[in-house]
């Protein structure tokens, strides 16, 4: 397709701006452009054909099957986005006074009090932005922790080798070293590494449960006792948390510290579908350190907490996505306590019923039943067919679902990992497995045309090499 630029016509225009109702002031000298902008000069049918013919070519939770392992794609009620969208919440200012926004301080406050109940933590902070930077949210609190008694030794931080890769960026950008631990046979924690791995320098645990091989790890007790007997802290990476919710809390597990993903646990738009929320949840013996300001109840009356000497200061302007918020917080008094634990519950059954139907034609990474993900390894097809986890995750393209994640974790080769999450249907599921099943068959009988898919896009491999490494992110005039 035409880029904008290529649809542009010289002298062609239109206005969409409102004829300027304030008195304007000039830029200060040396900030003023000394040359005309370069915009597209195009007319509004040309500018609705341009972004039409762009939203045809994207896949989204509203197009189809997005099984992205990990990601929880899940479909987003539209009632989260009428609720944000309502006057009260969308056209207020972050700088109003307190007392003309009370019901916007009363939603942060009451969203407060049911994460916390549904992760078993005592405070909760809506600053961070999105899940990794509430990762190092979570790290910092732990290093405002051991430094306020004085503890300087503890500079580790300990990550199983199947963890999300931000965790053991987040704890080395937090100033941390980070110390990598083996999975056992069944993807968990091995518990004798990780007692020859804990000391007096460790500061804390990044874990994620059910983890990223889609398993619930039996040992989740012991494993943050271990570290507890170490004086140091359990930090819960909520990434997964979609598969427990309303089950299992991780506060309940001995988790000191938990981040959630507002946009995907509790289904509000994800990545390009806007901006995300990492909220941190937080133990009683860590809320003294959590970024401000704070919504806070006082009476009948809602403030903001702006003052703490024991905070270790704030990550993101103003009080995080406020509107994000919003959207998980109606996605949660919709649902209800009954409601949030059966999503998890027909989450993990939507994940078992696929791996269930497909074990005969791919060979599970870890067999057994799963939670809300599962594992899939390619590496037999790919030796006896040449048929990589690659090669299948495009030929999905051509019956019309997004890929599942690819390669990931890294501790299993071609590896596939599948989340349907909970809104899928039973039609739905059972049009995946015949996909899938398709290709693998297609795979043995004609390897060819697995490998040179997808064959009804208008692009079908790109250079993804050439792409990263000489990029052309401007548009030469």
């Amino acid at each position: 397709m035409k880029l904008i630029f290529e649809r542009s016509v010289e002298g062609r225009n239109l206005t969409l701006l409102p004829k300027c109702d304030v008195e304007t002031a000039a830029l200060p000298e040396g900030l003023a452009r000394t040359s005309a902008l370069n915009l597209p000069e195009v007319g509004e049918c040309d500018i609705s054909r341009h972004y039409t013919e762009l939203a045809k070519g994207a896949h989204g939770v509203n197009d189809g099957f997005y099984p992205l392992g990990s990601c929880t794609m899940k479909y987003n009620p539209k009632v989260n986005e009428q609720a944000a969208a309502l006057p009260g919440f969308a056209d207020i200012h972050p700088l109003q006074s307190v007392e003309t926004v009370q019901g916007a301080l009363k939603s942060l406050v009451l969203a407060e009090e049911l994460f916390g109940e549904i992760t078993g933590m005592d405070n909760v902070s809506f600053q961070p932005a999105a899940g990794a930077h509430g990762e190092f949210t979570g790290i910092m609190l732990i290093k405002a922790y051991h430094e306020s008694r004085g503890d300087s030794k503890r500079t580790k931080i300990i990550v199983p080798d199947s963890a999300h890769g931000t965790n053991p960026a987040s704890a080395n950008m937090a100033g941390y070293t980070i110390v990598s631990i083996p999975s056992n046979e069944e993807g968990c924690v091995d518990l004798e590494k990780l007692k020859a791995a804990v000391g007096d320098d460790t500061a804390g645990l990044m874990l994620t449960n059910p983890n990223t091989v889609g398993v619930f790890d039996k040992n989740i007790l012991e494993i943050t006792k271990i570290v507890h007997d170490a004086g140091g802290l359990n930090y819960y990476d909520g990434a997964n948390l979609n598969a427990v919710m309303g089950v299992a809390r991780p506060g309940d597990m001995g988790f000191d510290v938990v981040h959630l993903n507002l946009h995907k646990t509790f289904s509000t738009p994800h990545g390009g579908g806007g901006p995300g929320s990492g909220a941190v949840g937080c133990k009683s013996i860590l809320t003294p350190f959590l970024p401000l300001p704070r919504a806070i109840r006082n009476g009948d009356k809602y403030e903001l907490l702006t003052k703490n000497e024991t905070s270790f200061g704030r990550v993101k302007e103003f009080y995080g996505n406020y509107l994000v918020v919003i959207k998980a917080l109606t996605y949660v008094l919709t649902l209800g306590a009954e409601g949030i634990r059966e999503a998890a519950q027909i989450a993990v059954l939507n994940a078992n019923y696929m791996m269930n139907g497909l074990k005969d034609a791919y060979e599970m990474a870890y067999p057994g039943f799963c939670m809300h993900e599962f594992v899939m390894t390619l590496e037999g097809m790919k030796k006896e067919y040449g048929v990589s986890a690659m090669d299948v995750a495009k030929s999905l393209i051509d019956h019309g679902i997004h890929p599942p994640t690819m390669y990931f974790p890294l501790i299993v080769h071609e590896a596939l990992m599948i989340e349907p999450t909970e809104t899928e249907s039973k039609e739905t599921l059972d049009e995946a497995i015949e996909a899938l099943c398709a290709i693998a068959s297609e795979a043995k009988s004609n390897p060819e045309a697995v490998i040179s898919a997808p064959h009804t896009t208008p692009i079908s491999r790109p250079d993804e090499v050439g792409a990263a490494r000489n990029p052309k992110l401007r548009y030469e005039f």
